[in-house]
């Protein structure tokens, strides 16, 4: 009995060494496993934009705004974004975002401060979709941050199409992907949003705004891609529309400069301004009230790479907008020259010096179309 005992016991021992291993080997490739599909993933973002503005027209503030009477503030600083941001991967498909803008405080924060609160679920390359408070994909300036832009702030045109439920932070659902057409790759976005802004309780009406985005990407070499834009949609049983293009090239000339060039043009019913006139003074289709515009962008970006200083960026957007085109046309110009330096990598630290100068085909007092020259020192920090 004994004997048999000790036989066990060795048999055991003799053992023990190979399932030790096999645990290890178990462990280690869960291990490994876990680090692979390790859920949820956290990714922490923030930015701050500072600026000093200087107005240097007469009688003109720096918002914009033409005073006949009165004190008028010709310099201040200010602080224009201060964002945290929170993406949340929650599976291999599936993500969470939140944006808050905590700058949107030093006014009435009513339908202001959040701006993206979403969810996203992958299927594959060719489709996704997407639902929430988001951009919806209506040109260029709508799938690129404020804080990587050529220029001090997104063109008139972002924000006159943002009023009218296009572009900027909407609610809604898209819908996205890309497959290749031939030899030529294309992405899509199929939207369909409320169409009054962002932190809303609920729509304006039973109207729903349906845009679609295609991109075709004629150039992998420079770089060159063609968007197109349509949609349509009905905001108080009146019949909308909006469309446009856009075009993006990026040349690099040699190991130092890189040249990249934006040029874009929106059309659309302005339901915005048509609803927000009296009845009686005001036609009875919101077409009427059109809005059109085009802008463009050069870039030169030169490499220097000196110690802290990355690179220095030239630019100079030149936009041309009417909120009204067929009633009351008022056409402004709107010429901004600017000057970057950039400190780390993808604008960690930014500096940037220019001026904002507008042009009115008529100068309208007491508003803010009347001719103005903004002159603007603006600082970014973001990780």
């Amino acid at each position: 009995m004994r004997k048999f005992l000790r036989i066990r016991i060795a048999f055991i021992f003799l053992l023990l060494p190979f399932f030790t291993n096999a645990q290890t080997d178990v462990n280690q490739a869960t291990t490994n496993s876990d680090a692979v599909v390790k859920y949820p993933q956290f990714q922490f973002k923030g930015l701050f934009q500072a600026r000093f503005l200087g107005a240097l027209s007469d009688n003109v503030d720096v918002l914009g705004l033409h005073h006949s009477t009165g004190e008028v503030t010709q310099s201040s600083f200010d602080i224009k974004r201060m964002r945290v941001g929170l993406n949340t991967k929650l599976s291999e498909n599936t993500e969470v975002a939140i944006l808050v803008n905590l700058a949107d405080f030093k006014s009435d924060p009513k339908t202001k401060v959040l701006e993206n609160a979403y969810a996203k679920y992958t299927f594959n390359k060719y489709f996704a979709i997407t639902g929430g408070q988001f951009r919806p994909a209506f040109g260029i300036e709508e799938l690129v941050p404020v804080d990587i832009i050529k220029s001090f702030d997104f063109s008139n045109q972002y924000y006159e199409f943002g009023k009218n439920g296009w572009t900027s932070f909407q609610i809604g659902a898209s819908a996205t992907g890309s497959f290749d057409l031939g030899k030529v790759p294309v992405s899509y976005a199929v939207s369909v949003l409320n169409g009054n802004g962002k932190n809303q309780e609920k729509d304006k009406d039973n109207g729903k705004l349906y845009s679609t985005r295609l991109v075709f990407g004629l150039s992998k070499l420079h770089k060159i891609n063609l968007g197109l834009n349509g949609g349509s949609g009905k905001v108080f049983d009146q019949d909308v529309f909006a469309l446009g293009a856009d075009i993006t090239s990026d040349f690099v000339l040699n190991d130092a400069f890189t040249f990249d060039l934006q040029i874009e043009y929106k059309q659309g019913t302005n339901h915005n301004l048509y609803f927000s006139l009296p009845a009686e003074a005001r036609t009875k289709n919101a077409n009427d009230y059109q809005m059109r515009g085009y802008y463009i962008m050069p870039n030169l970006r030169y490499r220097i790479n000196y110690k802290k200083l990355s690179s220095l960026e030239l630019s100079c957007r030149y936009e041309s907008f009417d909120t009204s085109f067929k009633l009351n046309s008022n056409v402004r110009q709107t010429y901004t020259p600017m000057i970057s330096l950039e400190f780390g990598k993808a604008y960690t630290g930014r500096i940037e010096m220019g001026f904002e100068i507008d042009r009115f085909d008529k100068n309208i007092p007491d508003t803010t179309m009347y001719n103005d020259n903004l002159f603007i020192i603006q600082f970014q920090c973001r990780l």
